[in-house]
């Protein structure tokens, strides 16, 4: 162990489950779905009307609904933050509603960019005073967040990071993925062999990362270890990954080599697995390329709380450091014919396993692809 070792020493979310990671993780163990019809809009002229929505969040002229989520998730917060702690925040669409009421109002749509915006009342909210940048690559922003983090730290870039994600669901949103044709009207079933399409959710995260020897110092409970991660690029499309995985498969080899371990020594997946036939296919061949036939236990969690966009990878890695915690990886919620090419790897039910190390991966448009490998 090296004093620039990158650490988990908090977290928190908000995702249509609820206030909390233990909801959440309560709610997939238990194989429910927070999947819900959309009343936050008119949805009856898309190709799918449910949405995982977070409960008691609204569209209001003085407030985001991203900001609400956030505000939510930073009044919850156990720790306190050291105002010299660095901030990477990740969105794709930011504070879209606002941009949407001045569409649909005529009024005159305003130039400055939200995200920036966003970001500015981001630091302002959580109290950070360090250095603070933007990271907006698609369904895998969290992850290439974390992965840029985790290198910040180890190269003493910076020894406190706070990784900040939020996406909301929204008409543009909606629209945008029913345009597609990538929606399933019946909700996500990742991995399924009748799968078509994913169900958009929503959520905000965040993950304080330090150097152990910060860490140390300041007495914090260590609650993971980032010990890998890579970032490829396909290259190949805008809206659909290279089919062969080898993108993919590029991310992990890097995270393994990072981590300084080989593929058998990881216990378990956390895959993207947003359910569109093209995503779920990608990845199982990536995986078998790098584990060959091993059949390891992977699972999906999106269609349990839908596709969070930019903050899918953050929840999944709070997800994940909740599988080691408890050597139990949840059930694939809305699988119930698993496709041929999963078969072995996913499950309907929550599987026991020996182990202390996940692989979690993300994917997104444009080809972008991260992995990251996580301990206790």
């Amino acid at each position: 162990m090296l004093k620039t070792d990158p650490v988990i020493v908090d977290y928190n979310m908000i995702t249509s489950y609820g206030m909390g990671v233990d909801i959440c993780w309560e709610g997939l163990l238990k194989n429910q779905s927070a999947i819900k019809d959309i009343q936050r809009f008119d949805a009856s002229h898309f190709h799918a009307q449910e949405a995982a929505i977070i409960n008691d969040i609204f569209i209001k002229e003085e407030e985001s609904l991203v900001m609400q989520m956030l505000t939510k998730t930073r009044s919850d917060m156990k720790m306190e933050i050291s105002s010299d702690t660095d901030m990477i925040l990740t969105s794709l669409n930011g504070e879209i509603d606002f941009l949407e009421q001045e569409v649909l109002s005529s009024k005159d749509v305003s130039t400055e960019s939200r995200l920036d915006i966003l970001l500015d009342r981001s630091k302002e909210l959580f109290g950070v005073k360090g250095k603070a940048m933007l990271i907006s690559a698609a369904c895998a922003s969290s992850g290439v967040a974390i992965a840029r983090a985790a290198s910040m730290i180890k190269a003493g870039q910076s020894d406190s990071v706070l990784v900040v994600s939020c996406d909301c669901v929204s008409e543009f949103l909606v629209a945008g993925f029913s345009s597609l044709m990538a929606l399933d009207k019946d909700r996500a079933r990742p991995f399924d062999k009748n799968r078509r399409g994913l169900t958009i959710g929503e959520a905000a995260a965040y993950v304080l990362i330090l150097s152990r020897e910060r860490a140390d110092k300041e007495q914090r409970k260590i609650i993971g270890n980032i010990r890998g991660w890579g970032l490829s690029c396909d290259a190949h499309h805008m809206t659909g990954p290279a089919v062969d995985g080898k993108g993919l498969v590029a991310a992990i080899e890097r995270a393994l080599s990072v981590a300084n371990i080989s593929q058998e020594d990881i216990s378990n997946i956390s895959a993207h697995g947003t359910g569109t036939v093209y995503n779920d296919s990608m990845e199982m061949k990536a995986f078998k390329k790098v584990f060959k036939e091993n059949n390891m236990p992977t699972y999906s969690i999106k269609g349990g709380l839908g596709h969070t966009m930019g903050a899918a990878g953050m929840i999944d890695l709070i997800i994940a450091l909740k599988t080691l915690e408890a050597n139990v990886i949840p059930p694939t919620v809305g699988v119930v014919d698993i496709a041929d090419d999963a078969k072995g790897w996913i499950s309907s039910d929550a599987i026991e396993f020996e182990g202390n190390k996940i692989l979690s991966t993300n994917s997104g448009f444009g080809g972008m692809n991260a992995a990251l490998i996580i301990t206790v």
